[in-house]
């Protein structure tokens, strides 16, 4: 069945999904784009995982049947390794994640390679299992970091990146490797600082262009419409710095302001 225009939802705790849906809509700008954010329960690297998988299959699955989503994204790193097969079973529509780009980093690592990633991230084993599978013997430093995402919400928001900063808080993977996979979406958001941080001898490894290309595998053969599609954007509970958000939210397509999605969890 083709259809005229799909639906699609972006879930993240936050803004950093952003990163996904960027890559995405350069590759389908026909779609119609829902981003959910749910800040309500941000950081969610600090969340226990049941409440974490609580809330993500609640909020999806209220968006879905709300906006008649034919696709899902889930574009945050610590959500996807946690949810992606309960919420599979719960939907019948693709369900798309994002997971660190540690097998394309494998690939192309001569000296060794770097996860950055929140704290969250790191630990979890679908994350050692994905390490020990592509890299058995390669070098990998792991770096965890909740502030590196604080720092991209900042930037989003307008706030300069103190250069200075992130250097300290990437100090223990200077000098020893030459691959840094960005294992949150948050981070593209900050790639032109990190790299600036690490040097140019770095190469910075992310998944987005990769879930770009999958999503564009699952719709293109169903999508008749050439017109550009809608963007949307909602939170959980009303972000800080709200209009600093939303003129950059305009610049990346949205022509709304962020609203508050409705729901009782």
């Amino acid at each position: 069945m083709r259809v005229e225009q799909a639906n699609v939802l972006i879930f993240d705790s936050g803004v950093g999904g952003l990163s996904v849906y960027q890559e995405i809509c350069t590759l389908l700008p026909q779609v119609n784009y829902f981003y959910l954010f749910d800040n309500e329960a941000y950081p969610y690297g600090e969340l226990a995982q049941e409440i974490l998988l609580g809330r993500v299959i609640h909020l999806v699955q209220e968006a879905v049947s709300r906006w008649q989503i034919d696709l899902v994204v889930i574009a945050c790193n610590t959500a996807s390794t946690i949810v992606l097969p309960q919420l599979r079973e719960c939907l019948d529509i693709p369900i798309v994640g994002v997971v660190p780009a540690i097998k394309p980093a494998a690939l192309v690592a001569q000296k060794g390679i770097a996860l950055i990633a929140t704290p969250a991230t790191i630990t979890r084993p679908y994350t050692q299992d994905l390490i020990e599978q592509f890299l058995p013997n390669v070098s990998i430093e792991l770096l965890g970091s909740t502030r590196l995402v604080d720092i991209a919400e900042e930037k989003l928001r307008g706030l300069p990146v103190n250069l200075n900063e992130l250097k300290t808080i990437l100090t223990p993977i200077m000098g020893c490797v030459d691959v840094a996979v960005l294992g949150c979406t948050h981070f593209p958001l900050l790639k032109q600082e990190i790299a600036d941080a690490l040097s140019e001898t770095v190469t910075l490894i992310d998944s987005g262009s990769a879930i770009a290309r999958r999503v564009v595998s699952l719709l293109s053969p169903i999508i008749k419409s050439a017109q550009l599609g809608e963007r949307v954007i909602h939170s959980t509970m009303p972000p800080w710095e709200a209009d600093a958000l939303n003129r950059q939210l305009n610049l990346l397509g949205f022509k709304l302001p962020c609203a508050l999605f409705k729901t009782q969890i």
